[in-house]
């Protein structure tokens, strides 16, 4: 027989050893099929190890099947060697199953959701919020509430969501959105982002044209694209998406838009636009996705009620308290037109069968004692200080220079440069971030053409009002040489507006 190695300090790594190179040598064909192997007597006195430790090395290869054992005769080699022998594994990587085609599609899309840059001073990140924001103590009571409550068993809950929070949603819908839906049209989500996921699941195959707003939220666009959609990417002015520019020929399947305030440019969609987008998704047969992923922070406009309020036929609604709470609970929701309501709530079940149930207890709490609402008037009032100081500051930093669109709402600004060309936009960002502040480019969020001028979103609610100051003049500071530098190489007319 082939010479084995002895035993380790230890008898677990004299065993494994031993193991180890039986299994080599019954695959290599230094014991064959068949062939008998030495008694575990002679191989401990060979090896100089306890019969114990080979029995125990000799049943791992049993359990295995390399080796057959029967009481009170010798241990052969099991039939299974020459399987092994005579289909080898291939060194390295054999050729590796293709992806399917939404793997490689999704494999193919850019990134463009900013990262966190820990080291920065300030980060003007849009999407962030506050941390001390969070209602700390008022959650932790309701989550305790949720946990005391008492249970007959520990289950899965439904798929379409807790019962006391649709309720409740349904009721917080009516007074602040003007929403009127029943309870079984809304279906708890893990966020916005999984709502525009089923969506695309339900209403989207391979090959169907589905029309984006130019610019648009990158993720909901990543996610069309990564259903195989046909993109059809629609301009957008200050008041939102031009419906004259709708896709007029062959049929689409669905839009996204967010009319309340359109992202990243901060445009409210004015009545008679939605009443023509509407006629256009009946005249498709196509459906609208209504993002209202901010709709709770109004400061110089009154709330124009969703398209949803409009039209329960054409219109799916998608909430989040992701602005509110914070995205780190995943909870967002979706009111579906009722013909929808099976089929988005068996796709739910299936994508992961529910969303944290004991976290929409708890939110069902909060909005049934009002904390909610008082929370939301408290984050509202916050933020409209800090849009105020962030508008202040940018205006006595940067005078003419800039232009401030997207104020009346949400938790962000865009800032365009004047005198700054678009191509100068990745090097604006280092030279910021080299002076410590985080700023993020408008660019990457349109679909083929591009901004003319270099354009900057900056969100807000993750700072105080004189952070937002302080980072501001730092931002001026830094951009000072840079700005004259690149105005002087810009070959863009003052005053020329991206997208005109």
């Amino acid at each position: 027989m082939g010479q084995l190695r002895g035993e380790r300090p230890g008898r677990a790594g004299a065993t494994r050893r031993i193991y180890l190179d039986l299994r080599e040598q019954i695959s290599a064909g230094v014991f064959a099929p068949g062939d008998r192997l030495p008694s575990s007597r002679a191989l401990a006195d060979e090896l100089g190890v306890s019969r114990t430790t080979v029995t125990a090395a000799v049943d791992q290869l049993v359990s295995e099947g390399y080796v057959t054992s029967h009481q009170g005769a010798a241990s052969r080699v099991s039939d299974m060697a020459r399987a092994t022998r005579e289909h080898p594994r291939p060194a390295g990587h054999g050729p590796e199953r293709p992806l399917s085609g939404y793997a490689g599609r999704v494999m193919a899309l850019p990134i463009h959701y900013p990262e966190r840059q820990q080291a920065l001073e300030f980060d003007f990140r849009y999407g962030d919020i506050a941390a001390a924001d969070f209602p700390t103590l008022l959650w932790r009571r309701a989550m305790n509430a949720a946990l005391l409550k008492r249970r007959d068993s520990l289950s899965y809950a439904p798929p379409a969501g807790v019962a006391a929070l649709r309720q409740e949603l349904q009721g917080y819908l009516w007074r602040v959105r003007g929403i009127r839906c029943d309870p079984d049209q809304i279906v708890v989500v893990s966020g916005s982002q999984q709502a525009l996921d089923l969506s695309a699941r339900v209403l989207v195959d391979c090959g169907d044209r589905v029309v984006i707003e130019n610019p648009c939220y990158a993720m909901a666009r990543n996610v069309m694209a990564a259903a195989g959609a046909d993109i059809t990417a629609v301009r957008c002015d200050d008041a939102g998406i031009l419906v004259e520019d709708l896709p007029r020929q062959g049929k689409s399947a669905l839009a996204y838009v967010t009319p309340s305030h359109q992202f990243p440019l901060g445009g409210v969609l004015p009545q008679n636009r939605r009443e023509l987008l509407l006629a256009w998704a009946y005249a498709e047969g196509a459906y609208i996705v209504e993002d209202d992923y901010d709709g709770e922070y109004r400061y110089d406009v009154k709330p124009i009620p969703p398209l949803f309020q409009s039209d329960q036929d054409r219109v799916i609604y998608v909430g989040t308290v992701s602005k509110t709470l914070s995205p780190a609970l995943r909870l967002g929701y979706l009111v579906v037109p009722r013909p929808l309501i099976d089929v988005f709530v068996k796709c739910k079940q299936l994508a992961d069968r529910h969303s944290p149930s004991l976290e929409q207890e708890a939110l069902a709490i909060l909005l049934a004692t009002g904390s909610y609402e008082r929370h939301v008037r408290k984050m509202r009032r916050s933020n409209a200080e800090r849009r105020a100081a962030l508008i202040a500051a940018l205006k006595s930093c940067f005078g003419e220079t800039i232009e401030i669109v997207g104020t009346s709402a949400g938790l962000h600004v865009v800032v365009w440069f004047r005198a700054i060309a678009a191509e100068h936009e990745a090097r604006l960002i280092d030279v910021a971030r080299a002076g410590g502040i985080g700023i993020y480019p408008v660019s990457p969020l349109y679909f083929d053409c591009k901004p003319a001028l270099a354009g900057l979103i900056l969100g807000y609610a993750s700072l105080k009002p004189e952070q937002l100051r302080r980072g501001i003049e730092t931002l001026a500071l830094a951009l000072k040489d840079f700005a004259a530098s690149a105005q002087d190489g810009a070959a863009v007319e003052h005053g020329v507006r991206p997208g005109r």
